[in-house]
């Protein structure tokens, strides 16, 4: 698993690092192996933005969210993520039982 992350008008730290590491390492049980992650942490005036782009077993999934605290943001992005993983599995499965 390969995490990337940047930040933008936000001081780096190693707690959001960590707080998101754990959130997308989550996702991991829904995927295979090599998985591929872009995050970047920004913020314009009062609002923290998250963007989450993860390739895994050659699809991407996409996330963007934003609120007024940057945790918050990473707990709303990472659940469309996790819906959108868990849509693509719940496809995907159906198909092989018919």
């Amino acid at each position: 698993m390969r995490i990337n992350f940047t930040f933008r008008n936000v001081p780096s730290s190693d707690g959001v690092k960590d707080y998101a590491s754990e959130k997308i390492a989550r996702l991991q049980k829904y995927l295979r192996a090599p998985l591929d992650c872009e995050v970047t942490l920004s913020k314009e005036r009062h609002l923290h933005m998250v963007d989450v782009h993860l390739t895994a077993d050659g699809k991407r999934y996409d996330g963007h969210d934003e609120s007024e605290d940057m945790y918050a943001s990473i707990d709303l992005c990472l659940d469309k993520l996790d819906r959108q993983v868990r849509n693509a599995k719940a496809t995907a499965t159906g198909r092989r039982r018919q």
